[in-house]
This record gives C-alpha cells, sequence and structure tokens, in this order.
C-alpha cells in the first residue's frame, strides 16, 4: 500500500469523524431536524463526505435552534419556501439541485450504514460465500442497505402522508428502490475496481483505515449515481422533498 495513500486515508478518515461529530453535537445543542430520521441523515453523511458533508449540513440543512420564537426553519427551507418549494414537487417542476442532493444524502444514508455494518461483520464473521469475498459483500451490503434505506423512507413518507404501516412500507419501496439500486451500483463498481484492479495481490481489509477511505470514496461513487435517479423520483413525485 503507498505511503501516501495511507497518509491521505488518515487525513481524511479523521477530517470525516471530526465533520460528523459537529453535526451531532450542533443537533444535539437544540438544531434538531423538523424530519427526526434527518438528525441520523446529516451525521452519516459527513461519515463517507467529510468536510463536504458538514458544508452541505451547514449551508442546507441546518436549523435555527429550538426555543427561538418557535421557529425550526433552517434559512434554506425559508427561501424554499417564500418562493413556493420545500413542499414537495407537484406538477411535474424541475428538482433544485438541493433537493435532489438532500435526497441523495438521506438514500445514501441507509445505504451507508448498510454497508458499514455488513463490511464489519463479514470481516468480524469470516464468512465467505461462493468462494467470493466481493460477491459476499455485494449480497450483505445489498441487503442490508435496502433494509436501512426502506426504514429511512418509511420515516419520511409516512408521517409526511399520514400512511399506516403496510401503506407506508409500500410507499417507502417505490421511492428508495431505484436510488438505492442506483447508489449500489456506483458504489459496487468502485469496490471492484479495488479488489480486482487497483489492489488484485493484497487488497485492504476492513481493519485498515486505508480501506475504509477507499470506501468512502465507493460511497462518494454511489452518490453520483444515485443523484440523476433521485432527480426523477423527485420529479416524478414518487419521492418527497426533505
Amino acid at each position: 500500500m503507498p505511503a501516501w495513500l495511507n497518509v491521505l486515508a488518515y487525513v481524511f478518515v479523521i477530517a470525516s469523524i471530526i465533520s460528523a461529530a459537529i453535526i451531532v453535537l450542533d443537533i444535539a445543542m437544540g438544531r434538531r431536524q423538523k424530519m427526526a430520521i434527518m438528525n441520523l441523515v446529516w451525521p452519516i453523511t459527513a461519515l463517507y463526505f467529510g468536510p463536504i458533508g458538514l458544508w452541505a449540513y451547514w449551508t442546507m440543512g441546518r436549523m435555527k435552534a429550538q426555543g427561538s420564537g418557535g421557529e425550526h426553519a433552517s434559512h434554506e427551507q425559508e427561501h424554499q419556501h417564500q418562493h413556493g418549494h420545500g413542499s414537495g414537487n407537484a406538477g411535474g417542476k424541475d428538482p433544485s439541485w438541493r433537493e435532489v442532493f438532500k435526497a441523495t444524502s438521506h438514500c445514501g444514508a441507509g445505504c451507508t450504514l448498510g454497508d458499514m455494518i455488513g463490511e464489519t461483520a463479514l470481516f468480524l464473521l469470516g464468512v465467505t460465500l461462493f468462494g467470493s469475498k466481493l460477491e459476499t459483500a455485494y449480497l450483505v451490503d445489498f441487503v442490508l442497505a435496502y433494509a436501512f434505506g426502506i426504514v429511512f423512507q418509511f420515516f419520511t413518507i409516512a408521517p409526511m402522508r399520514g400512511l399506516g404501516f403496510w401503506a407506508g412500507l409500500k410507499a417507502a419501496a417505490k421511492a428508495d428502490t431505484i436510488s438505492l439500486v442506483a447508489f449500489e451500483v456506483g458504489m459496487f463498481a468502485f469496490m471492484a475496481l479495488n479488489r480486482l484492479v487497483f489492489f488484485p495481490s493484497s487488497p485492504p481489509e476492513p481493519n485498515s483505515v486505508t480501506y475504509w477511505f477507499l470506501m468512502q470514496i465507493a460511497m462518494i461513487v454511489g452518490f453520483a449515481t444515485s443523484y440523476p435517479a433521485n432527480w426523477w423520483l423527485l420529479k416524478a413525485g414518487l419521492k418527497e422533498s426533505m
């Protein structure tokens, strides 16, 4: 493993952890999100996006402190409200890049949580299926990412639309399946490059910082491949604006 890559990995992973911790602290100090699930989405986004995730939270997701005259909307949300946005995407109007970014972050957070748990569990348990670590990771990561993605989407759509459990679950699956598959396609492609092209003889394992840095890159690639899918889902009204 090149020395420069190890150094870069440590710098970015530490910066990402600090960025996520800042968001958690800021939320804990009274800036809780109107959508409760976003209290998890923003820190998780920073875990793989690093300082860019912190910037996105500060500019697009940070709420006013609770108790300040009953106001809970962020500056961005106030701006959207004043211009007729932020309450869904009726009429097939093109969503703004901020709306798409937040929707993709919401999808990415569920995927990321599932992928992190899956990769860690496989390493600790030493499980390999089909004689391939990569294929095993694909299967476990996808199942867990899909499960978490549906949960994240359920707790967004069901409260906003006033849906019951089964109706909310169906709507969550409809809203999240396409974007999640698009995210996993990008992430899995980069994982394959790591194991088969970049480091075919000795790929890094989950007990190294470099491994998680490369996974962060894979998740960012997944974010990029999921972005167009989320744009379409918002435009079609299948997904709620965050």
